[in-house]
């Protein structure tokens, strides 16, 4: 549909926190239910301020919410390290749903970081090269919002198995949706082939799980999806869902 660059100045949260906690507490009691339930109800409840956060492995989300919020902001968070094929799949999914792509953009380019911190930082401070690029942005880019939507899974790693479906999240102080937390990878790939919606090519080349290119490999049939995530370094999360 859409895209756009995250600036400076947006405007804040429409509700309170005390508000945002309250309405996280109602969708909470809903449990276990399907995907599209649990974004009628944010979209009935909440209302339209709502972001997408969407590494680009596959539009499945953005096409999801999309059918509940026509138009929503889906945060790209452009950390300069995507690989081709991720960022071919971003434009995929501005030109062909009915989102808002806003690409989400560190305060350092990849050369001030380096004169600031040394070259490669991924290499020797993965924690704090996504502090930098990710986690520092994706907290200034949701100030504007009062509920998030996130496409993680439980079956994606240990450290995902209690997802739940509505929470409030209090790092960031608003409501944050998981839709597809009981989904399965093979979930993912159907709804993406019923609806055409578009997927990362690396998801067919043994990348189940895509981030930054100098900190992703290829993952063996089997393994862990998220075992070629910082691989070799005792890092499993960048810190957004922790």
């Amino acid at each position: 549909m859409s895209a756009q660059t995250a600036t400076a100045g947006t405007p804040g949260r429409s509700r309170s926190a005390d508000d945002l906690r309250a309405l996280a507490s109602e969708g909470a009691a809903l449990g276990e239910v399907s995907a599209d339930e649990a974004l009628a109800w944010l979209a009935g409840r909440v209302g339209p301020r709502v972001a997408v956060a969407c590494s680009m492995a596959d539009g499945v989300l953005p096409h999801l919410v999309s059918q509940h919020l026509p138009g929503v902001d889906v945060l790209f968070l452009d950390t300069g390290y995507h690989f081709l094929e991720t960022r071919i799949a971003r434009d995929e999914v501005a030109d062909r749903l009915d989102v808002t792509v806003v690409d989400v953009l560190p305060e350092l380019t990849i050369a001030e970081q380096a004169a600031a911190h040394g070259p490669d930082l991924f290499a020797r401070d993965p924690a704090l090269c996504c502090e930098i690029r990710k986690m520092a942005p994706l907290a200034r880019a949701l100030r504007s919002h009062d509920a998030w939507v996130t496409g993680v899974r439980r079956e994606e790693a240990p450290t995902r198995t209690t997802t739940p479906l509505v929470s409030f999240d209090e790092r960031h102080g608003l409501i944050k949706v998981n839709p597809l937390a009981a989904w399965s990878f093979d979930d993912l790939l159907a709804y993406a082939a019923q609806h055409a919606v578009p997927l990362n090519l690396l998801l067919s080349q043994g990348y189940p799980s895509i981030g930054c290119e100098p900190c992703t490999r290829p993952v063996a049939p089997g393994a862990d999806p998220r075992s070629g995530r910082w691989a070799g370094l005792a890092k499993t999360e960048c810190g957004i869902h922790t």
